[in-house]
């Protein structure tokens, strides 16, 4: 598109002006980790069978490897789906989260779900932000066994969440998703979200 932009793949990028881009290029749009993440780590959760496509899989090597260290199975097709399959409890991991490539901060939620229900207890060491635990609250009133202690959470697992009687406010989309998913967990029981921005 004509832009003067070097230091791709370094820690510095310089970004040099230039009077106009070109028009009429056609580029396509990186898909993002997370979501793929997202539904990824959902099937392990809801013991499901779900293939993501148009995804860039190496992108998501760290979260593939820790969900095969669960037990689930992941199928690699051609590098741009995945199908991922966990017809059984998942196993116990740690996980500690790390800039890209590493696992994603921005996956523990939804990581923490499957480890609230997995056989034995698991460990989430977050080493990039504070404040990431606020979703364990809410786990912990459907059943779940977490303690959060400053930058780590234990995840006792536990065989199955309990019903929700009140509602559960989450003012973060991915902890919102985090609680959507645990509501497919359960069993048919209907759990009302309070979600907002």
């Amino acid at each position: 598109m004509g832009a003067n932009i070097m230091g791709a793949g370094t820690d510095r990028i310089r970004i040099q002006g230039v009077k106009e881009l070109k028009k009429d290029e056609q580029y396509s749009v990186v898909p993002d980790q997370i979501e793929a993440g997202t539904f990824m780590l959902a099937s392990v959760a809801t013991r499901g069978d779900i293939t993501i496509k148009n995804c860039i899989t190496k992108h998501l090597e760290s979260i593939t490897a820790k969900i095969i260290e669960m037990g689930a199975e992941v199928e690699d097709i051609e590098g741009s789906s995945l199908r991922v399959v966990c017809g059984k409890r998942p196993n116990k991991i740690n996980i500690k989260t790390l800039p890209y490539p590493g696992f994603p901060s921005d996956l523990q939620p939804q990581m923490g779900v499957a480890m609230s229900i997995a056989n034995g207890t698991s460990i989430i060491n977050e080493s990039i932000w504070d404040s990431r635990f606020q979703y364990t609250e809410e786990l912990n009133r459907m059943g779940a066994k977490i303690t959060a202690q400053g930058k780590v959470a234990f995840f006792e697992g536990v065989d199955k969440l309990i019903r929700c009687t009140s509602k559960c406010d989450r003012p973060k989309s991915r902890s919102g998703t985090c609680n959507c998913r645990n509501t497919c967990r359960r069993n048919n029981d209907n759990i009302k979200f309070r979600a907002y921005r």
